[in-house]
């Protein structure tokens, strides 16, 4: 029997990365879990709208479970989730899409020893090899779109870019992680192998929160088809 997991999704390459590898990994990931800040009513990795996450939801046939909470109760809101998709799905791990950051992981960890489950890192890698998993997600046959950048590191012309070998090349030029690890840009998912539906993206807008922009799209639908 498959090991029945909830998976942290973003909505980003790293999260769809750490989706695929786990599938193939013979995990079932019963539930996309998403915190939304009830002070933003936006999600708190990305600044992403709920309808969009929704979307990847039943693009990929999985359904997303939000954790609405505020900064202040934001683990023990997650830990809580957690515990209560164990009780619903019968879930034993909870996974997440980080790669070599030791204080998101400890942070992880020890939700998961909260909750009594497993945590899974099916990305973690060294610093170096940042480079190498962004040439993976390109060869992975995934989309994603670049949807948010800090403008201390990035400005706007980053901003609906496409993850493509001409990304690569820009952003290895760059001081940047080439995966974006510190939060230097996010990405949006929208099609690949896993999809059986794309998400087509139109009416771009850009938009600024803090100390980041963010685009936005104002049509955003799925499109039926063979995959």
């Amino acid at each position: 029997m498959k090991k029945r997991i909830a998976l942290s999704w973003s909505g980003g390459k790293d999260c769809c990365m750490a989706l695929d590898t786990l599938i193939k990994q013979g995990y079932e990931v019963v539930s996309l879990v998403t915190t939304v800040p009830k002070e933003h009513g936006r999600t708190f990795g990305h600044g992403e709208r709920t309808e969009m996450i929704k979307l990847q939801g039943e693009a990929l046939s999985i359904p997303v479970h939000f954790i609405e909470c505020t900064y202040e109760t934001y683990t023990n809101e997650f830990v809580n989730a957690v515990q209560t998709l164990k009780n619903q799905y019968g879930i034993t791990g909870i996974a997440y899409g980080d790669l070599y950051l030791k204080e998101h992981r400890d942070w992880g960890e020890n939700v998961a020893l909260a909750a009594d489950v497993e945590a899974l890192y099916p990305l973690w890698t060294n610093k170096e090899n940042a480079l190498m998993l962004l040439k993976n997600f390109v060869d992975s046959g995934y989309q994603a779109i670049v949807i948010r950048v800090r403008e201390d590191v990035l400005d706007e012309t980053w901003l609906g870019r496409l993850i493509d070998e001409s990304f690569i090349r820009e952003v290895e030029q760059t001081a940047t992680c080439p995966m974006g690890e510190s939060g230097e840009y996010h990405t949006f998912v929208f099609d690949g192998p896993l999809f059986s539906k794309r998400i087509q993206l139109d009416g771009r807008e850009i938009i600024k929160l803090e100390t980041t922009k963010k685009l936005e799209f104002k049509i955003h639908h799925l499109i039926d088809g063979e995959k």
